[in-house]
Order: structure tokens, then sequence, then C-alpha cells
């Protein structure tokens, strides 16, 4: 029988390691921090077991371990900036078009393209991400609202122009 942590927690480190990698650039920091956070919930699947959202603690926890990886470093720098190779899609190469796409979702505000990374592609629920980012959740809706529809019109207008 699987314990909770192999159960619930283990199938979560690919999600957990991207998020890790977009915020701290580097893999090997990423693969350190996702280690001490899966230690933490080692030592803390029980009462993960009994939380109502274990996913958030996880992302919050990971979130604080990058943080303090920073403040160690004496570098603190925003969260985010969506990397292409930051995402494992399991496609060799990229089309011209999708690394387009990645160079829009660049220049998007901080704010929407971080809650875009966070629900298109990590697949967190509104209210993960309102708790992770410690927002609102009608702000999460409307940053990606905005997101979204930004991309759309991007998309319309390059469909057009080929």
């Amino acid at each position: 029988m699987k314990t909770f942590f192999e159960a619930s927690i283990w199938p979560l480190k690919n999600k957990l390691y991207r998020m890790a990698y977009l915020w701290v650039k580097d893999r090997d920091v990423a693969q350190d921090l996702l280690q001490t956070v899966f230690e933490k919930s080692w030592r803390y699947q029980e009462q993960l077991q009994n939380m109502e959202n274990p996913t958030g603690w996880l992302v919050r926890s990971l979130k604080n371990e990058s943080l303090q990886h920073f403040r160690k470093a004496q570098r603190i720098e925003p969260l985010g900036n969506l990397e292409p190779e930051a995402i494992e899609t399991g496609e060799e190469g990229r089309s011209e078009e999708v690394k387009q796409v990645f160079a829009f979702l660049e220049s998007l505000p901080e704010k929407q393209r971080e809650i875009f990374q966070l629900r298109e592609v990590e697949g967190l629920t509104y209210e993960e991400i309102a708790e992770y980012l410690e927002i609102s959740m009608e702000q999460v809706k409307v940053n990606l609202h905005r997101a979204r529809k930004s991309l759309r019109n991007y998309l319309t207008q390059h469909a057009h122009e080929r």
C-alpha cells in the first residue's frame, strides 16, 4: 500500500519542479528546493493528509524556499518570467509559431503572465492561485481574462498575417 506521500505528493514532482525552475532559472537549485520541500512534506505527511489543500501548501512552501534562496544569495528578483524551456512538452523542437507565442507571453505584465502560467500550464484552480499569490479570486479571474484576451488578439492578428 502506498503512503500518502507516494500517492499524493510524489506525482506532483514534475509540476513543482517546473514552478521552481520558472522562478530560479537554475536546474540544480530548482532540484535542491524541491528536495527540501519534499523532505518537509515527508515529515508532515500526516498533517498534509488532513489538509483541505495539500497542493497549495506544497506550492507555498516551494515559493518560500525560493524566496529564502534569493535572500541568502542577496538577490531578490520578481518571481515569474515564463521560459519556454521550463515547460516540458516532450517535443524535440518547437515550431516558430510556438516560439512566437512564448515570446508574446513574456511580454504580458508579470501578474498576468504568472497567473496564466499557474492556470493554463500548471493546472492550478482559481482558489489555489489566489491562495498562492495571496490575492483575491476576483483579481485572479480579471488577470487571467486579460491575459487570455491579449493572447487571443495576438493569435487572431498573426493568423491574418499568414
